[in-house]
Formats: structure tokens, C-alpha cells, sequence
């Protein structure tokens, strides 16, 4: 990737978490889109054990993917496809952050804020736990099921630059299947709009970051490994 690709990611990204941090801040949209699906007479999400919502997009979806990237990845080892090796790995490495960045967060659930009929305070990203507020379970940002979607954001790199409309199609097939597997979720009470923007935001940024170490290592090892040759043969 030429050097300009990674400036105007950054460039890209930077933009996105001015934008997003202000969602996140706000919280007056997170809020808004939530109570459409929070029912205050009985202080439940009616959604939130919907049968099919919870086969369809928060398991079959997940699985399908997860079982996808696996056997694509042994396809790819089995093939010596190195670009195929190497998707599939970004694609684990943005689920992984926003699994690590979940699971220390202090961020509950929307079901489990005392604005939707539970126990824990609201707290706003970037702001510390009130004094003396109960920050409940945690572990509710970035939107952990969202990543599975949007991990499929690593075909990009699968065909850029040989096919590069190919590959911001994929791109796009990524991004909209990670919100649409969110919005899922924040149709369960399981997450605001916000944190499955975030996770978006962490798959990409990892998976970027990722590509440029890989491949910089791999062109490393290359030049290393033809020198060697070079000097064995003088």
C-alpha cells in the first residue's frame, strides 16, 4: 500500500472519532433511537428475548462468519495464499480489540441504566464513575457483536489495489452488515447506537494498523531473505 492509502485512513479515522466522540458525549441520539424500543409501562426491552432476533443476528450471523474466516483461513494456509492468510488474521485481530476493549470497560448495558428499569448510572465516554454511582456489570463498549460484521471490512485487502472497486464494495458489505447486526442489538436493550459506531471505528483502525505492520515485516523478510541468497551465491 502506498503511503498516501495510510494518511488518508488516518486522516479518515481521526475525523470519524471527532464525530463519534460528540455522539458519545451528546448521548441525546443514543437516547432518542433506545426508548423506540424500551416499553416504560413494564420497564422491559420487548425485544430482547425475541426468538428469531436472537437465532438469526446474534447467533446464526456470528457463527456463519466465525466459521467462514476459520475455514478460509486453513484454505489459505493449505494454498500458500499469503493475501488470504493475512485477511482472515485481520479479521480476527479487530474482533479481538473490541472484545479486550469490552472487556474492561466500564460502560453497562442500556438494560442494565436506571433510565431503562435497572440498577447502573449512565456514564458518558471519556467521563470517570460519579462518586458513590453504581457502574453495574460493565463490559458494554464497543459494541462486542457488531465487530463480527464489521471484521468483514478485511476484504479490502483481500483485492485492493488489483480490483479496488471490488474491494470498497466489501468494504461497504462490511460496514453495513456490522450496523445492521448492532442495531439488532440495540433493538434488545443491549447496546446504544454509539457503541457499535465505536466498534466499527476499532475494527477498522486495528485492521489497518495491522495490514501496514504485516506487510512492512513481510517486504522485510523478503529483502532480508534475498540478500542472504545473494550473498550465498557471490
Amino acid at each position: 500500500m502506498p503511503a498516501e492509502f495510510y494518511r488518508r485512513q488516518i486522516l479518515g479515522l481521526l475525523i470519524m472519532a471527532v464525530v463519534f466522540g460528540s455522539v458519545s458525549q451528546n448521548s441525546r441520539l443514543d437516547f432518542w433511537i433506545t426508548d423506540f424500543w424500551y416499553q416504560a409501562s413494564t420497564h422491559s426491552f420487548p425485544w430482547k428475548d425475541n426468538y428469531w432476533l436472537e437465532l438469526i443476528n446474534h447467533k446464526a450471523m456470528k457463527y456463519m462468519i466465525i466459521i467462514s474466516a476459520i475455514c478460509a483461513l486453513f484454505w489459505g494456509v493449505y494454498q500458500r495464499n499469503i493475501q488470504l492468510v493475512v485477511t482472515m488474521l485481520l479479521m480476527g485481530l479487530g474482533v479481538l480489540a473490541v472484545g479486550i476493549l469490552k472487556a474492561v470497560s466500564i460502560h453497562s448495558c442500556p438494560w442494565s441504566l436506571t433510565e431503562y428499569g435497572g440498577s447502573a448510572a449512565y456514564i458518558p465516554l471519556l467521563t470517570s464513575l460519579p462518586a458513590g454511582a453504581n457502574s453495574g456489570p460493565g463490559s458494554c463498549f464497543p459494541g462486542g457483536h457488531a465487530s463480527s460484521g464489521f471484521s468483514l471490512m478485511a476484504l479490502f485487502f483481500l483485492l485492493y489495489p488489483l480490483r479496488i472497486k471490488a474491494a470498497w464494495l466489501c468494504w461497504l458489505a462490511g460496514l453495513l452488515l456490522g450496523m445492521a447486526m448492532g442495531f439488532g442489538q440495540v433493538m434488545r436493550g443491549a447496546h446504544f447506537l454509539s457503541h457499535n459506531l465505536w466498534s466499527g471505528w476499532w475494527v477498522w483502525l486495528t485492521q489497518v494498523l495491522s495490514y501496514w505492520l504485516i506487510s512492512h515485516c513481510i517486504a522485510y523478510y523478503g529483502r532480508h531473505s534475498q540478500r542472504v541468497l545473494i550473498n550465498g551465491s557471490a
